[in-house]
């Protein structure tokens, strides 16, 4: 690894995944945290392989670390690039991402955002 690559796990951690999501859920709208969500429910499955957990750990930690591409804080595009980095994550370990990951997502951005999607009463904070 150069010095200009970082390396993203190290910023990886449950509480820290946690703290993001719940900070930046109404921003990063649904379709990222569905993404996050179905990445770190595989994460904690001991069926997933080491490997394949070393990319989710890379794409969360990247999620999760302050200092992005594009700044979250960024009207509109500030989670393009985590969205892409989430995405890319499930591409490669898609064959480890099972149907009960996302199902666990989809009730958790259910609870979050009900059943209408991002524009919901409700936010991810009442959880």
């Amino acid at each position: 690894m150069t010095e200009q690559e970082t390396d993203y796990s190290k910023e990886y951690s449950d509480d820290s995944f946690w703290e993001k999501v719940k900070k930046f859920a109404l921003k990063a709208g649904r379709e990222v945290l569905e993404k996050a969500l179905i990445l770190y429910y595989c994460l904690q499955d001991p069926d997933t392989p080491a490997k394949a957990k070393a990319v989710i750990v890379g794409a969360l930690g990247y999620f999760i670390w302050p200092l992005d591409a594009i700044p979250d804080l960024t009207p509109v595009v500030g989670f393009v690039d985590d969205l892409g980095a989430l995405a890319l994550a499930i591409m490669i370990v898609a064959a480890h991402v099972k149907k009960d990951h996302k199902m666990k997502a989809e009730e958790k951005l259910q609870i979050w955002f009900g059943k209408e999607g991002p524009n919901s009463q409700t936010s991810a904070e009442e959880s």
